[in-house]
């Protein structure tokens, strides 16, 4: 049987920030002898990476053009990511090859659904012209995937259910975004072609030309 608890929390983790996830697990696993944490991610070179891109990220995620091409990049990554980690811990807990490919699903599958939403919410939010709001949901998502894995791997369950309600909160709050989005899109679509079908009315004088002409 493998940890599906914590796979599931790693995983929408990972979907956000996948070397925060992979350097927080190492950490906690390194230093806080959680005997269940792989030993694979406390080696020195996995933290050494980790840490490093993860500095790489919280550069990027506070500009907003940088960030979103970014997430952009690491789409076929996080869910690879969190995948990963969830066979390294069902390897740890003994499990099957079947529970195995199982834990891949569960943790490649919550990253892949958590970035797409992190990804579609942070494009809405790098559209603003100011860059508090990119520098704060930047640095809440930081704090956020540290605090949830931290307290997933003393509390799998309550982090579980945790990171199920704020995955349903994002995906309904994406939802609601990208509709309101096509129908803006469709708003300005429609007031263009009002525009051009009055500019070509007979009578109608058009920029630029007066009565003399």
């Amino acid at each position: 049987m493998f940890p599906a608890y914590l796979i599931f929390t790693s995983g929408v983790a990972s979907g956000v920030n996948c070397y925060a996830a992979v350097l927080v697990l190492g950490l906690l696993g390194r230093f806080g002898h959680v005997a269940a944490m792989p030993a694979v991610l406390e080696r020195p070179p996995v933290l050494a990476a980790a840490a490093v891109l993860y500095a790489g990220q919280f550069v990027a995620g506070k500009i907003p053009v940088l960030d979103s091409a970014w997430d952009v990049a690491h789409t076929a990554l996080r869910p690879v990511v969190g995948g990963a980690i969830g066979v390294v811990m069902a390897q740890q807990a003994h499990a099957s090859p079947v529970a195995a490919t199982a834990a891949a699903a569960l943790g490649g599958g919550s990253a892949l659904a958590s970035h797409v939403v992190k990804t579609g919410l942070r494009i809405g939010i790098n559209a603003s012209p100011e860059p508090f709001s990119n520098i704060i949901a930047s640095l809440l998502e930081d704090l956020g995937v540290a605090g949830l894995v931290s307290f997933a791997v003393f509390h799998p369950v309550p982090a579980a259910i945790i990171a199920a309600v704020v995955l349903a909160a994002g995906i309904a709050l994406f939802a609601l975004l990208a509709s309101r989005i096509r129908r803006a899109w469709r708003r300005r679509r429609d007031a263009r072609r009002v525009r051009g079908v009055h500019a070509g009315e007979p009578g109608r004088a058009h920029p630029g030309v007066t009565a003399d002409n």
